[in-house]
């Protein structure tokens, strides 16, 4: 069922357990036949934590999404709100509540499950509301992080860049050192920790204090992580905003990709027959779940799109002639032994259709005049060719009025490959841009140059170039097919927080003094006290574990160039990979951006 989650170095089904046998716990406190009503945007992650079959297990008969006006007729005994603590949420469920006929018999009893934790300010808005004394539990559920691969935990937190960067709001950092401490309940204390940035340097500080606070917490599990690096989004916001080029990440770019599920257009995945023309073409789109579990994606996911149509033309050669097998079948064992394998073997087959459909469908857009311009700018940019003035191609782009994101991603990726715009340079783009899209959009031109993505040059100094030289950011010379360096997420730019990564594990931050210090935040290290006889004593060629934490978000190109170092030959060192949430360039510039509605007059 969870294989996936358990085929990494380290076992992430135990995490998932955890989390089942709370939820498991709340529910069987409200005894009786339930109905939960969601708050919609939970349901995607606490779909990788529970399937539907284990709260059937627990009495829930129906399922509802949090709406105003009354709720739905159920014949249950309890309603539980899954909620997140969030003001606009409590009006509603308020609304659900009043209405609620007192005079039907037997009544419902009402209860509330914060995620990830109760709030104070929640619960005294019910209260002014008159509703808070209905609930007969209030709990929290701490949904911190979920487990999506076998090296890959998300806290699915969308607001967390925001609230870091913009609003000073720091209770994300919470959320990540609470994750980070039930992580180190179930896979002992991490003896090493190595940080970059002001928000990697809170949450550290917020580990080391509740390990003070609770003693008790010192526990004597074998540690399976060797070393945490916590690195915040803001010291590389340069690899969020280009174009990731890796098959997966290209999935994100264009379908996005959803608590690993993607929704693709439906009519190419319409069974072909002969002679019906293309009639009743399905209308919904094809809902497909990505994740390692699938033996083809996991090979694939990783690639560049370049090198992935030869996999996929060498699978099928495979899989046509293991069916032609049946043909020299003839003796009953056989026979036998050519049906057991049947099952997998079609498996294999309709991925392989379902695959080649997602590389076609991308393949369209990859080959686009449009596609490749676009890729030309970022990748001049990335190279460090004119940075400093006003680009012909963003201006052609406003012009023709293209999709704001794209132009946003394009001039915050100029303004950090050269630590910010000149004054001249920024006002032109901002001057153009509200003018073609609207001056609604000046609160978003505020927060990007609050959040550091389009801001001008301060001190005249453009410290990308030696940056980019240092970390060796940018290879002219990249192999997509049998990549040998990371670069090749990119065809080019090496991710700058995978290269940190990776220079951390050998040879050590201490070459890279100066160039630290250039990027923001502080950087340091912390070393976390083991119990006597919890040492590791590595065995002869055994790899060390590292925990990358990203603060902030972190992309899936990002992911891959950090699983091509774990089954590098001679790396030495296994990565697994935890973020406040997945994103891609879309998804991080647009939850950033305010739209100034006018007063209602």
């Amino acid at each position: 069922m969870a294989a996936h989650l358990s085929s990494g170095r380290v076992n992430l089904t135990a995490l998932r357990e955890a989390g089942r046998r709370e939820l498991r716990e709340f529910l069987d406190k409200c005894a009786g036949s339930k109905a939960i009503v969601w708050d919609e945007y939970l349901t995607g992650p606490f779909g990788l934590i529970a399937q539907y079959s284990l709260l059937k297990e627990h009495e829930v008969e129906k399922m509802f999404t949090l709406k105003p006006g009354r709720l739905p007729p159920a014949d249950v005994k309890n309603i539980i709100f899954f909620v997140r603590p969030k003001l606009e949420l409590m009006d509603i469920i308020t609304d659900n509540v009043l209405r609620e006929d007192r005079g039907r018999s037997p009544q419902r009893d009402f209860h509330i499950l914060f995620v990830p934790r109760r709030s104070l300010l929640c619960e005294q808005w019910l209260k002014e509301q008159g509703v808070l004394g209905s609930f007969i539990h209030r709990e929290q559920y701490s949904l911190d992080l979920i487990p999506f691969d076998g090296d890959l935990l998300s806290m699915e937190s969308e607001s967390a860049f925001k609230e870091c960067y913009l609003e000073s709001d720091q209770t994300s950092l919470y959320h990540a050192a609470k994750g980070l401490m039930t992580l180190q309940a179930l896979y002992g204390t991490i003896p090493q920790i190595f940080g970059k940035g002001d928000c990697a340097r809170h949450v550290a500080n917020m580990m080391i204090r509740m390990k003070r606070e609770f003693p008790g917490s010192q526990n004597s599990i074998f540690p399976v992580f060797d070393t945490l690096l916590l690195l915040d989004r803001n010291v590389d916001l340069l690899s969020p905003l280009a174009t990731q080029l890796t098959y997966e990440g290209l999935i994100d770019e264009i379908y996005g990709i959803q608590n690993t599920y993607v929704k693709l257009p439906p009519e190419k995945f319409a069974p072909k027959k002969q002679g019906e023309g293309g009639k009743d073409l399905p209308t919904e789109p094809k809902k497909l779940q990505l994740n390692s579990a699938e033996e083809l994606y996991a090979e694939i996911r990783d690639k560049n799109f370049n090198a992935v149509g030869s996999v996929l033309s060498k699978k099928a050669k495979i899989i046509s002639a293991a069916f032609e097998e049946r043909h020299h079948a003839k003796t009953v064992g056989e026979i036998k032994q050519f049906v057991s394998q049947l099952p997998h073997m079609q498996a294999a087959r309709s991925s392989l259709a379902n695959h080649t459909s997602i590389a076609e469908l991308i393949k369209d857009i990859t080959t686009s005049e449009d596609f490749f311009d676009n890729l030309t700018v970022e990748q001049e940019f990335m190279s460090g060719i004119d940075t400093d003035k006003v680009n012909n191609y963003i201006e052609d782009c406003i012009a023709q009025k293209h999709p704001l994101i794209k132009i946003l991603r394009l001039v915050c990726l100029q303004s950090v490959c050269n630590s910010g715009l000149k004054q001249k340079v920024l006002d032109h783009y901002k001057r153009e841009i509200l003018q073609t899209y609207g001056y609604e959009h000046l609160l978003t031109l505020n927060n990007l140059e609050k959040a550091g993505l389009l801001k001008p040059q301060t001190g005249g100094r453009n410290n990308y170039p030696t940056i980019r030289k240092t970390l060796r950011l940018w290879m002219d010379d990249v192999n997509e097919q049998n990549p040998n360096d990371i670069s090749y997420v990119y065809s080019g730019y090496a991710p700058l927080s995978v290269r940190l990564a990776q220079l951390l594990a050998r040879p050590g931050w201490r070459s890279i003094e100066e160039v630290l210090k250039m990027l923001p935040g502080p950087h340091f290290e912390e070393r976390q006290q083991l119990p006597t006889g919890l040492q590791k004593k590595r065995q002869h060629g055994e790899n060390r574990v590292t925990l990358v934490f990203f603060l902030g978000g972190v992309t899936y190109a990002e992911i891959a160039a950090l699983r091509f170092l774990s089954q590098m030959e001679d790396g030495g060192t296994e990565y697994i990979i935890a973020t406040t949430k997945l994103i891609n360039g879309t998804t991080w510039i647009k939850s950033l951006m305010e739209k100034l509605e006018p007063a209602p007059f």
